[in-house]
C-alpha cells in the first residue's frame, strides 16, 4: 500500500494558489477569503465543465472553448474544474479567467490521462496532451501551495485511455479536486471513485494535514442507477449533480447550495454545473481514519 500511495503522490508539483473572495456579498471584506477570523465562513463559486474537446470523440464540435470562455466571463467563478480538454485549453481559459479577476494572479493546473498502448500520455487530435484541469486565482504569487495528481490504479483494459485525478491544496484551507472516470465500464468508474474518496484523499490529508475538500467532475455515474454514485459518497458529505453524470461532492464542513445548470448550446454534450461552496471551518469535517 505504501508503494501504491507513493505512486499516486510522486508526481506532485508546487504551484501558488489562493482562492479569492470575488463572489462574496458586497458587505463582506474584500480581503482573501481565507484570511481573518477562522469562525467566518468562506463563500466561493465553482464551475464544472466537460468540454469534449479532444477532437476524437463524437461529441466534439469545435465550439466548446468559445462557449466556455463566455460562461466564465458571465458567471465569474472562483474555481473552475475542466474535463476532456487539451493542455493548451487551460492556458487559453486562464487568460479569460484573468480578465474576470483583474489584479489577481491566476494559477492553472493540468493532468494528462495516460495512454496504455504507448505508455505515454493520451493525445488530442491536434497532438497536444489530453486530460483534466483546474483554474483558480491567487492573492499573491508567493503563496505556497501544492498540486497532487496521478492516474487511477484500476482502469478499463478495453479502453486505451487511463483516467486521471487532480487536486490542488489551496493554502491549507481547501483541497479542490477533479477527475474524469471511466466511461466504458460503470463498475470500474465506481471502483475509481471509491479509491479516490477512500484512499487517495485520506492519504493526502494524513500526509499534508486535513483540509475541507471538494471534488467535482464527470464521474460517469448516476444517482438511482446501478451502480449508484451515492455509494461512493461518504456519510454526511453533500452532493449535487447535473441530473446525469457530472457531480460535485464535499466534506461535511462544506455546504453546497445554489446549484444551477449552464446551457452550453450544443457546443459539448454536458451542461455547465455551477454551485456555491460555503466553507465553515468551525464545523468538523470527516477526518481520515
Amino acid at each position: 500500500m505504501a508503494a501504491r500511495q507513493y505512486r499516486f503522490l510522486r508526481r506532485a508539483l508546487a504551484v501558488g494558489c489562493l482562492l479569492a473572495a470575488a463572489a462574496l456579498p458586497a458587505n463582506r471584506p474584500t480581503t482573501s477569503p481565507f484570511a481573518g477570523d477562522a469562525a467566518q465562513p468562506t463563500v466561493l463559486r465553482m464551475l464544472q465543465l466537460n468540454l469534449c474537446n479532444s477532437g476524437r470523440a463524437g461529441c466534439y464540435t469545435g465550439r466548446a472553448m468559445a462557449r466556455a470562455a463566455e460562461v466564465i466571463t458571465i458567471e465569474a467563478p472562483d474555481l473552475v474544474t475542466l474535463n476532456e480538454i487539451c493542455e493548451p485549453d487551460v492556458s487559453a481559459l486562464r487568460g479569460v479567467f484573468q480578465a474576470v479577476h483583474p489584479g489577481r494572479t491566476v494559477v492553472a493546473a493540468f493532468q494528462a490521462a495516460g495512454d496504455r498502448p504507448s505508455g505515454d500520455d493520451t493525445r488530442c487530435r491536434n497532438g497536444h496532451r489530453f486530460g483534466i484541469g483546474l483554474l483558480t486565482h491567487v492573492r499573491t504569487p508567493a503563496t505556497p501551495n501544492t498540486v497532487y495528481a496521478g492516474t487511477h490504479p484500476t482502469q478499463d483494459l478495453a479502453d486505451p485511455e487511463e483516467r486521471a485525478w487532480l487536486c490542488v491544496d489551496v493554502d491549507g484551507a481547501l483541497l479542490a479536486c477533479t477527475t474524469h472516470l471511466s466511461a466504458t465500464g460503470y463498475r470500474i468508474a465506481l471502483t475509481q471513485c471509491d479509491h479516490l474518496v477512500d484512499t487517495i484523499l485520506p492519504t493526502i490529508s494524513r500526509n499534508a494535514g486535513y483540509e475541507p475538500t471538494v471534488l467535482a467532475g464527470d464521474l460517469n455515474l448516476r444517482a438511482g442507477h446501478d451502480p449508484d454514485v451515492r455509494s461512493c459518497t461518504p456519510p454526511g458529505h453533500q452532493r449535487i449533480d447535473d441530473g446525469r453524470l457530472q457531480h460535485v461532492t464535499a466534506t461535511t464542513d462544506v455546504t453546497l447550495c445554489c446549484r444551477s445548470l449552464v446551457p452550453m448550446h450544443g457546443a459539448t454534450d454536458h451542461p455547465g454545473l455551477l454551485a456555491t461552496l460555503t466553507i465553515d471551518r468551525s464545523r468538523p469535517g470527516r477526518r481520515p481514519a
